[in-house]
């Protein structure tokens, strides 16, 4: 069925202060999805962006419809119909929806004016390929919500002769109807002879949408085969270079009095009346869909935007606080990571140790100067005790991956020392081996004595790691679950309690259907009100993502 070697990758190697890719070798037939995949840092993110011109290999050569392939820039790969999505958005937020889908060829009146008329028309045809049929190809892109934003990209990298199309974790902010959208559009283009690598961490899409996989592992191709023939098991363990179980071990806590409480946070619609308390040593998770106020709950906690009512109390006994900004939070030891690690939590193009110095100027600085040396042993301090894979403190943290950014973030709060943790999103778009990673820092913080508020979209993740779970729903939290209390099946109906009977009928039955993870399905109307909302904030909205 694959007989037609589109692109071939030989010997393919980059080098930056170290090795990144070793002597990759790759064939990419027509009409497939090749899989790749790997721990970040593994090499996958560099070797897509040398496929689509946007990094030169140090070593190595390419071959595209049997002849020579040496792009250079992203604009002559996409000219040749190579195209990449990439995880990081690459939309203009104050352009709309059709200019920015079209904004390299925008149709003239030919007097020098666009076609608003030809520009609409042809919107709306690209929209709809991709599900996007209901939006206004007027709107700002700025007031879209997260996951209609990747919709739009992906959109505009399916314009014009598309013959290879390279998705970088394309499903990390989509919700389930997304998703499907998506796997909808992948086996049209496969029917009409597109090659598809298609780099992702849930292994689960993998099985369902790839022909055959690919695994790096440290730089180098591990393994290379049809999908069929690989199980979860050994995909990890080619990934991580050992077993995993499927049991996490936190250690032995001593989970005592409650010293963190929240009573009565109100926002409007978006967050109602919420309480609840988390003890000393203890791992709380908030559940719920899309749109149900599960960050934007940690937020108000937090000082990042203004609530209505609600009050914070920390300490053993919990005593109130006043926070009225994050400054006000971060002085009574409460420490925030946020989801967005690229958009609010790192400084991408500044050092490591710079990043990791962030909330910690007191301790690397002398008469108001940061002094570089205090600086350089608290960054070394960080990375030894997180294993961030770097070259070190001086390279620019948008250059490691995802889950090295992830640990920085991490690692500046555990130098702060803060008592009270609330964790966004800790695991989102990292691989299977830093996620156990992330667990065990959580763990070691929980033995440590902290109160950890951890949300997440994987509903499975906080069953695996939480002591108790509380679920949100249309802005309320409406259950709190104990260990061995909750089941999935619970849990989802808590998170569709909220909402009317109908949708979250409807909602249910589509989430069974496509046996995906409980909270990456969403009811139609929680996301056009999160849009609303994003919309009202301006042109950075904040959500929660699946």
């Amino acid at each position: 069925m694959m007989s037609t070697p589109v692109m071939q990758v030989s010997g393919i190697g980059k080098t930056y202060a170290a090795p990144v890719l070793a002597g990759v070798d790759l064939t990419l037939f027509a009409g497939e999805v090749l899989a790749l995949t790997g721990e970040n840092g593994a090499g996958k993110s560099t070797l897509s962006k040398i496929i689509g011109g946007l990094e030169t290999p140090t070593h190595g050569t390419m071959t595209f419809n049997g002849a020579p392939f040496a792009p250079g820039s992203r604009s002559k790969a996409e000219a040749l119909g190579v195209r990449m999505v990439m995880q990081e958005l690459n939309l203009l937020p104050t352009l709309t929806i059709a200019e920015n889908l079209f904004f390299n060829q925008l149709p003239s009146t030919g007097l020098g004016w666009i076609s608003r008329k030809r520009l609409r028309q042809a919107a709306v045809a690209a929209m709809a390929r991709v599900g996007l049929d209901t939006l206004d190809p007027d709107t700002p892109v700025a007031a879209l919500g997260i996951g209609h934003q990747q919709m739009v990209e992906i959109a505009r990298n399916l314009i014009g002769d598309c013959r290879v199309l390279i998705l970088d974790e394309p499903t990390a902010m989509l919700t389930g109807r997304e998703v499907e959208l998506l796997f909808e559009q992948v086996e049209r283009l496969k029917r009409d002879g597109v090659s598809i690598i298609y780099i992702s961490h849930r292994l689960e899409e993998l099985a369902r949408i790839s022909n055959r996989i690919a695994v790096l592992r440290d730089g180098k191709l591990v393994s290379v085969g049809p999908i069929a023939e690989y199980t979860t098991d050994r995909l990890v363990t080619l990934m991580v270079g050992r077993d995993i179980g499927d049991r996490i071990d936190l250690g032995e806590r001593d989970i005592g009095a409650p010293m963190f409480r929240v009573e009565h946070m109100t926002r409007g619609d978006v967050v109602k009346d919420v309480s609840f308390e988390v003890r000393r040593g203890e791992i709380f998770g908030i559940s719920g869909l899309i749109g149900s106020g599960r960050t934007e709950l940690l937020r108000l906690i937090f000082g990042a935007d203004r609530k209505d009512a609600g009050t914070v109390a920390i300490g053993t006994p919990p005593q109130p606080r006043t926070i009225r900004s994050p400054v006000d939070a971060v002085r009574q030891g409460i420490a925030l990571i946020t989801e967005d690690r690229k958009g609010e939590g790192l400084l991408l193009t500044q050092p490591v140790a710079s990043n990791l110095s962030l909330s910690n100027f007191e301790k690397v600085s002398r008469f108001g100067m940061v002094d570089g040396g205090l600086e350089q042993a608290l960054s070394k301090r960080q990375i030894d005790a997180m294993s961030v894979r770097c070259s070190g403190p001086a390279q620019p943290v948008g250059e490691l991956s995802g889950g090295n950014q992830q640990k920085v973030v991490i690692g500046r709060w555990l130098e702060r020392d803060c008592d009270v943790m609330l964790f966004d999103e800790p695991t989102r778009g990292i691989d299977v081996g830093a996620k156990f990673d992330i667990y065990a820092l959580l763990g070691a913080q929980a033995r440590a004595g902290k109160a950890l508020v951890v949300v997440s979209s994987d509903m499975r993740e906080l069953m695996l790691i939480c002591d108790r779970i509380a679920v949100m729903s249309a802005g309320k939290l409406v259950r709190t679950f104990a260990r061995g209390e909750w089941t999935q099946d619970s849990l989802l109906a808590a998170a569709f309690s909220g909402y009317d009977k109908e949708t979250a009928g409807e909602t249910t039955a589509e989430t069974a259907a496509h046996a995906v993870p409980a909270t990456h399905a969403t009811a139609q109307n929680t996301e056009d009100a999160h849009d609303a909302r994003a919309a009202s904030r301006g042109a950075q909205p904040t959500r929660d993502t699946p």
